[in-house]
């Protein structure tokens, strides 16, 4: 009898995203084969692990050498056949995905990790990935924290630019690429429940472990725990670098 996929081994994770692995945990660890997109999901630091499990996964991402590297990554874990890697755009999911029309159809669960930061628009981006969710499917969402960003300027010199961090204002204007999009908690949950998802508890992601990975030796598996123990616990994941929630279909 063929044995049930386990999570990925904790030695295994980057401390960083501890969080969000414990909260994909009772998902993607109980046995059960998933229909998983990853959008944005580049050369596989989700998919991969994820095919491992058992899951089916679709990564959609712009970059032809991004997904050049997932095929490789795949096949060099043995999962080849369980990963698909579809060149498109988060907020264009509908020129390359059908929609979920029942419940029969459509995807489990979405990843959307560090993209809405980047995309044209990050409301049309969430409402092109619930598009394609089963109804009760669920999307894993991740953006770069506001609060978190004006901390990292400052204590690494830079005032000015943590102020306009602050006020929400592009730190360097003037610049040819437009700025990277930070989010207030408010923000992310306000984004989920206008693509008609339902967000749960946000959490931070990494409220530590940059900062201890950087500056000392500390043991990585206590500072995956200890990510864990602070993701939903204020005021630690409130200045955490990243935000995350797990939103499902209505």
């Amino acid at each position: 009898m063929p044995t049930a996929p386990t999570s990925p081994s904790s030695e295994q994770l980057p401390a960083r995203s501890a969080a969000v692995w414990a909260a994909l945990d009772p998902l993607v660890g109980a046995g059960t084969p998933l229909r998983v997109l990853d959008v944005g999901g580049g050369s596989g630091m989700f998919a991969v692990p994820l095919a491992r499990l058992g899951h089916d996964v679709t990564v959609v991402d712009p970059s032809a050498d991004a997904l050049a590297t997932l095929r490789r990554r795949a096949e060099t874990d043995g999962v080849g056949a369980r990963v698909r890697g579809v060149q498109g755009d988060g907020d264009l999911l509908h020129e390359v995905l059908p929609a979920a029309d029942d419940a029969s159809a459509g995807y489990d669960l979405a990843l959307c990790h560090y993209v809405l930061e980047v995309v044209d628009d990050p409301a049309i981006t969430l409402r092109e990935i619930a598009r394609v969710l089963r109804p009760g499917g669920q999307v894993s969402v991740a953006t770069a924290n506001r609060a978190g960003a004006v901390l990292a300027r400052a204590v690494t010199g830079h005032p000015v630019e943590a102020l306009a961090l602050l006020e929400d204002r592009d730190p360097a204007p003037g610049r040819a690429r437009p700025a990277r999009r930070r989010f207030a908690p408010d923000d992310l949950l306000a984004l989920a429940e206008g693509a008609g998802l339902r967000p749960g508890t946000w959490r931070g992601v990494s409220v530590v472990a940059d900062l201890l990975e950087a500056t000392s030796g500390a043991d990585p598996q206590a500072v995956r725990a200890l990510e864990v123990a602070l993701a939903e616990t204020s005021p630690y994941r409130d200045i955490a670098t990243g935000l995350h929630v797990l939103a499902s279909r209505r």
